[in-house]
């Protein structure tokens, strides 16, 4: 295994043992303890993600969407694994931009 391979296996680790990640794993656990609702929250992932690069009328849309969907996002099980979710992304792309800024690669 080389240096990099192991120093990316210490990444990993450390990424599953952070705060972020440990959240999202316990909200994900708990969203599948409800028949469906995992494929209820893949569902409105699927259509925000396709309002959000739809181009035109996209706000209209984003704005029924947004209603439409108003009662789903108030379950506290939704929010909470959609915010842990969030953070977790966020986390990620944070990893990734530091390392793409941090090599002179073009």
């Amino acid at each position: 295994m080389s240096n990099v391979d192991k120093e990316v296996e210490e990444l990993i680790r450390a990424i599953k043992e952070s705060e972020s990640y440990r959240n999202y794993e316990e909200q994900l656990k708990r969203v599948k303890e409800v028949p469906g609702l995992k494929e209820q929250i893949d569902d409105y992932r699927t259509k925000n993600f396709e309002l959000q690069t739809g181009g035109e009328n996209a706000f209209d849309k984003l704005e029924q969407f947004e209603r439409e969907y108003a009662d789903f996002r108030e379950n506290p099980l939704v929010n909470d694994f959609l915010a842990s979710e969030l953070d977790f992304c966020r986390m990620m792309q944070e990893i990734n931009i530091h390392i793409t800024e941090s090599l002179d690669f073009e």
